[in-house]
């Protein structure tokens, strides 16, 4: 059953970000290209799927969380734009394909990546289906801004590139990802229950906690991965990290020592949802998923 669903709002989410995203032949044509070429050429999807499960946690209308997704899904591909340029991670496969500058050039692709931030917070404020309070769409809006700011993942990308190079302990290296990667994970989560007026605060801060677990999980994933997984399962190429001599957590904890550490967040993601009923079960089997998968 909790498969079942979380495919059934993959599908959902690839359906509602094509009908939000401009159309390619609308003028200019080929900046909506781009953007729609960085959005809908691939992906898990995990961050939009977050916020349609943690708003099934708290029986939210589905309606009302399509907008939520796809802003913070705009985000994301706008944030993996950015980090393919030269001047970043320097990566030219994305998702099994060119990344957006490559076959777009780099010129293009940074503005793509600018129009999707900005159409991110454009949907937040003016999607109709969206739950109608002006307050909490304020709310959203300013969650999903911190998580994508200095304070969230643009601030986790200049630690992380800052830190190329040095030795991090593990304090510091659960610091710069809770920012770059954590921080967008745990908007999808509040985003997506706040889209129910009624949810209680208690729950509100489970939710968060299960966030920030799974967050750090995810990214402890990414790094076994790279230092794993081969370019063609990825998707996109492996042993970037190591090449570029970046802090991990295989590298400071080992393979395995990163694997039991993020079985660690699971289990403390498990157990932030102890006192929800069966709605939250996708969120514990979306949060297994993370920690076991091969791409």
């Amino acid at each position: 059953m909790a498969a079942e669903l979380i495919k059934t709002y993959q599908t959902r989410a690839e359906q509602v970000l094509d009908q939000r995203l401009p159309a390619a032949s609308l003028h200019p044509s080929n900046l909506h290209q781009a953007m729609r070429y960085a959005v809908l050429g691939g992906g898990k999807r995990i961050r939009p799927v977050l916020v349609y499960l943690a708003g099934h946690a708290v029986s939210a209308s589905l309606d009302m969380l399509d907008g939520p997704a796809c802003a913070v899904e705009f985000i994301h591909a706008y944030s993996l734009i950015h980090d393919d340029l030269p001047a970043m991670d320097n990566d030219d496969l994305r998702h099994g394909q060119p990344a957006c500058h490559k076959a777009f050039g780099e010129a293009l692709a940074i503005l793509a990546g600018d129009a999707l931030q900005a159409l991110a917070f454009q949907v937040l404020a003016q999607d109709p289906a969206m739950i109608p309070s002006p307050a909490i769409r304020l709310q959203m809006q300013g969650i999903l801004a911190q998580a994508a700011g200095s304070r969230g993942m643009a601030g986790g990308q200049a630690i992380d590139l800052a830190a190329t190079g040095q030795e991090l302990t593990l304090a510091e290296l659960e610091n710069m990802h809770i920012h770059k990667t954590g921080a967008l994970i745990r908007a999808s989560v509040l985003m997506g229950a706040l889209s129910q007026p009624a949810v209680e605060s208690t729950i509100l801060e489970r939710l968060d906690r299960y966030a920030k677990c799974i967050g750090l999980a995810f990214q402890i994933q990414d790094d076994i991965l790279d230092v794993m997984g081969d370019t063609i399962t990825l998707g996109k190429t492996s042993g970037v990290d190591r090449v570029l001599n970046k802090p991990t957590y295989p590298a400071l904890l080992g393979v395995e020592g990163a694997r039991e550490h993020a079985r660690i967040l699971y289990e403390e993601a498990l157990a932030s949802l102890e006192s929800l009923d069966g709605n939250a079960d996708p969120l514990r089997r979306i949060a297994a998923y993370i920690v076991e998968r091969a791409y």
